[in-house]
């Protein structure tokens, strides 16, 4: 199954989802074990340590110390892995508005994690990039 590539179809078709709750970033030590049952939306090894993106609430009930309070918006268009340009465009858009945002790219979509109180600026803004993107 191959994803959307041409950047001018990506931008404009696609359809920005703000996900209920709260997420937030952890890192566990390397060697540690994830707590048991803990139910993470990303897991990423570094070298530094493992990764999590969770809800907030999973994380406080695990006794995790957390970071980055955000909100999860999912890119709702199939996006080919190797779409050139698509990530860079949206994360311009937040950039030129003052947001930082951490995108995640997954196998059929791209989701962001952007600052908890500015998520429903960064909907704005990307329903305005579809928007301009299809004119």
């Amino acid at each position: 199954m191959t994803g959307e590539t041409d950047l001018k179809k990506l931008l404009a078709a696609m359809t920005p989802q703000l996900l209920p709750g709260v997420y937030v970033f952890v890192t566990l030590a390397p060697g540690a074990a994830q707590p048991e049952g803990l139910d993470s939306v990303m897991i990423f090894r570094e070298r530094e340590g493992l990764t999590l993106i969770l809800t907030e609430d999973a994380a406080r009930a695990a006794g995790l110390a957390a970071s980055f309070r955000c909100r999860m918006i999912t890119l709702n268009i199939h996006s080919s892995l190797d779409a050139v340009g698509f990530l860079a465009a949206i994360t311009a858009r937040l950039a030129a508005a003052g947001m930082g945002v951490n995108p995640v790219s997954a196998f059929y979509h791209d989701h962001l994690f952007v600052p908890a109180g500015r998520a429903e600026e960064a909907m704005e803004l990307l329903r305005q990039l579809a928007k301009d993107s299809a004119g």
